[in-house]
């Protein structure tokens, strides 16, 4: 049977088995680190986040797995649900910014296997809008690595409603900074990266991943769009309540970013509790959900994996998918204290005191990858922080110390 006609099956299957009477106690396959347990609790209690599932492994074995709280506890409005819809290890979550790593820069790992691209490649020998005086030194590098000048984001949708349109607005951009000399995250930059891989796959971005690495590797709940594959939203962890952040991006200059755009040129803003829809305005409004920095959609073992090709360093069920040269490339701590693609910055992901070599990525709505391959860890954190708003400063809820502390315990438990 087509994969497409599993995947809402597989997801029911996964939703529905086990569930937890009470909201804050864990659904648990396997839990050896309790303290676990309450600290995800302790922010559920506190109205943090509805609700989390998460896994830490080492090596083949399964050190801890729970799902805890909710997948959807209030709808627009804040208004609290009257039966909220329990959270399971099934539950499919938008990834955010984890699409970089879960999705691009595998895309692009697996080009340069393939010889098709070099990293030190200008872009302009894909995207020839790009050959010019000032912008004709960014490479490939450069754009993994968020040194390519680019702006850091801006509300792409006020002036493009397709990905063509989208594209061509970010072409005629102006560069912020010198090519090369600054590192400053970029959504922008990861957006041509998935460029480059269609004109060079001759595919779709998400065709491109179902064919060569999703498809390959088993992973019936990995896409970008899932309700397009009609998966049934309570199969989803509910986000966000329309954009309200972004809104306050665009609308006040004082909150993260300057925006320089006529207000009254645009005003599509959502209206609805997401759940299937990916948050990040600038995937769904101009890229149709599906783009290089954000649109992708995934479960906790889906993820996991993904996580576990890296620690084998390319190799799946005895065959080299990725070659284990390539994935030490991308796992090489740069000037800036990155990898390709990967964050290694401690702070950033929330693994301070973790060795050398320690790799992870975060996402916006609330999810979050650490691996440590010296000992052979992962710990996959996902949460719907969003569901249940933002809190008086504007902002959503800081997971960084929940994922710190999460991180000690494990380090206590295995050492």
């Amino acid at each position: 049977m087509h994969r497409k006609v599993f995947f809402g099956i597989l997801l029911l299957v996964g939703m529905f088995s086990g569930c937890s009477q009470d909201s804050t106690a864990p659904i648990n396959q396997s839990a050896r680190v309790p303290a676990i347990d309450s600290l995800i609790q302790r922010e559920i209690v506190a109205d943090h986040i509805p609700g989390a599932v998460i896994q830490v492994k080492k090596g083949d074995s399964v050190l801890h797995r729970a799902a805890y709280g909710y997948a959807q506890k209030y709808d627009y409005g804040l208004k609290r649900l009257e039966d909220p819809i329990r959270m399971t290890p099934g539950h499919i979550f938008d990834l955010a910014s984890l699409t970089k790593v879960m999705a691009t820069t595998f895309g692009i790992m697996m080009l340069v296997d393939a010889d098709s691209i070099a990293l030190d490649d200008p872009i302009h020998k894909y995207l020839p809008e790009f050959k010019g005086e000032v912008k004709s030194g960014i490479t490939i590098r450069h754009l993994l690595t968020h040194t390519s000048g680019l702006p850091q984001w801006v509300p792409t949708y006020y002036h493009a409603s397709n990905i063509q349109e989208r594209y061509q607005y970010i072409a005629s951009l102006p560069l912020k900074w010198p090519v090369g000399a600054e590192r400053h995250y970029s959504d922008l930059g990861f957006m041509l990266l998935g460029d480059i891989i269609e004109r060079i796959s001759g595919q779709q971005l998400d065709d491109y991943f179902d064919e060569r690495l999703y498809i390959p590797l088993n992973l019936q709940h990995t896409t970008f769009n899932p309700l397009n594959k009609k998966v049934r939203a309570e199969a989803i962890a509910a986000t966000s309540h329309g954009n309200p952040f972004e809104k306050q991006m665009v609308h006040d200059d004082t909150f993260g970013y300057q925006v320089d755009v006529d207000l009254d040129s645009w005003n599509n803003w959502r209206d609805y509790t997401l759940r299937g829809e990916v948050n990040d305005g600038n995937a769904w409004y101009a890229n149709n959900g599906v783009a290089g920095h954000a649109g992708l959609f995934s479960t906790i073992d889906d993820l996991q994996v993904l996580v576990d090709l890296l620690l084998e360093r390319g190799e799946v069920n005895g065959r080299h998918l990725i070659s284990s040269s390539v994935i030490d490339t991308f796992l090489t701590k740069d000037q800036y204290g990155n990898a390709l693609g990967w964050a290694m910055d401690k702070n950033t992901i929330s693994a301070k005191g973790s060795p050398e070599g320690t790799f992870g990525h975060t996402g916006f709505t609330g999810t979050n990858i650490v691996a440590v391959p010296q000992d052979s860890i992962s710990i996959i954190l996902l949460t719907n922080r969003q569901n249940v708003g933002r809190q008086e400063n504007g902002y959503y809820f800081d997971l960084g110390p929940l994922r710190q502390d999460i991180f000690d315990e494990v380090t206590q438990e295995i050492n």
